[in-house]
């Protein structure tokens, strides 16, 4: 596996020398902020609202959002300097920090403090059991993403493991293992929302755990930059911050309909009551972080879930990878 990571950093480090002119080398633009998501999903709702509720209007920011499809690649744009804040797993930092590159990525605010993604079986379980996946084909996703990692882990949690007693695919791309599951592939497969409602909805799957709940806490996603970006740059942090600290509180204290209401222009084709509905199940799970300061220890115990994992055999520096001065010095205030 880590030889495959230092493919991706390779080709990461050809995308920014071929790129580098074109991406300005990070040239300051105005209070445009280039963001680009790990996947477009309400599991990430207070970044919606900040968007949607107007609090980056307040700050004076315009948001440039892109689906980067997974966090590789949402990593490669961050290094290439295609793009200038990204939010994705913080695995992708750490991988990263790992391998010595000196402008590394730093995350400033997490977001979620839960896995997001549902379990979905081919037909309804109301009395589904996680030892029910023995001798069952799982889609996990992209091996090294922290959804598969997660996903290996609550299922070890249940006394099974991989190769052993069931089989976890790592072959289906991120974003195609809803169409892969519909196709036919696997006995399971893990959706985020407000995906894996309408696949419900559709009877092509059905909703049976969350793996967030089965997981435990851990620093699911956040938002990162490059040290390099987070200097030249820390107005526009700060008042990217600033927007993300008031939709938490939004979203924190508000109904799943009050939210989807102010979310919904993020998801055109999604009824206001569909998103209320996949809101309330994140909320149930308690997957939505109420501060931006990353816990050390959760950290440690992803670190410890990556390592568990086969991924990676060292564990990065927390004070190195996480800076919470810009966040605390908002909540102070």
């Amino acid at each position: 596996m880590k030889k495959t990571i230092c493919i991706i950093l390779t080709l990461a480090v050809i995308v920014v020398m071929c790129l580098g002119c074109m991406a300005g080398c990070n040239q300051d633009d105005g209070n445009t902020i280039k963001l680009i998501e790990v996947t477009h999903s309400v599991f990430y709702a207070p970044l919606y609202v900040a968007i949607d509720g107007g609090y980056f209007k307040e700050e004076g920011l315009e948001i440039k959002l892109s689906n980067g499809g997974g966090a590789d690649k949402c990593m490669t744009s961050i290094i290439a300097g295609q793009s200038d804040i990204g939010l994705m797993g913080p695995e992708a930092a750490i991988y990263i920090a790992n391998e010595g590159r000196a402008d590394y990525p730093v995350i400033f605010a997490q977001l979620t403090k839960k896995d997001g993604s549902f379990l979905m079986a081919r037909q309804p379980d109301a009395n589904f059991s996680w030892t029910d996946l023995a001798g069952k084909n799982v889609i996990g996703g992209r091996k090294g993403g922290v959804p598969a990692m997660a996903l290996e882990y609550a299922i070890k949690k249940a006394g099974l493991v991989d190769g052993k007693d069931y089989t976890l695919n790592f072959d289906v791309q991120f974003d195609l293992i809803g169409p892969a599951f519909e196709g036919g592939t696997g006995d399971y497969c893990t959706m985020f929302e407000p995906s894996a409602s309408a696949m419900q909805d559709a009877g092509k799957g059905y909703i049976v755990a969350s793996v967030g709940e089965q997981a435990g806490d851990m620093p699911f996603t956040a938002f990162m930059a490059t040290k390099s970006y987070m200097e030249k740059h820390s107005d526009k942090v700060e008042k990217f911050t600033r927007a993300i600290i008031k939709a938490m509180d939004f979203v924190n204290t508000h109904t799943a309909q009050e939210v989807a209401k102010v979310l919904a222009p993020s998801f055109v084709g999604t009824s206001q009551e569909a998103l209320a509905t996949a809101i309330q199940a994140y909320k149930d799970i308690d997957a939505y972080s109420t501060t931006p300061i990353m816990k050390e220890e959760d950290f440690n115990l992803l670190q410890d879930v990556i390592i568990e994992a086969g991924v990676m055999t060292k564990k990065a520096d927390f004070a190195k990878l996480f800076d919470g001065s810009v966040a605390q010095k908002i909540l102070n205030k």
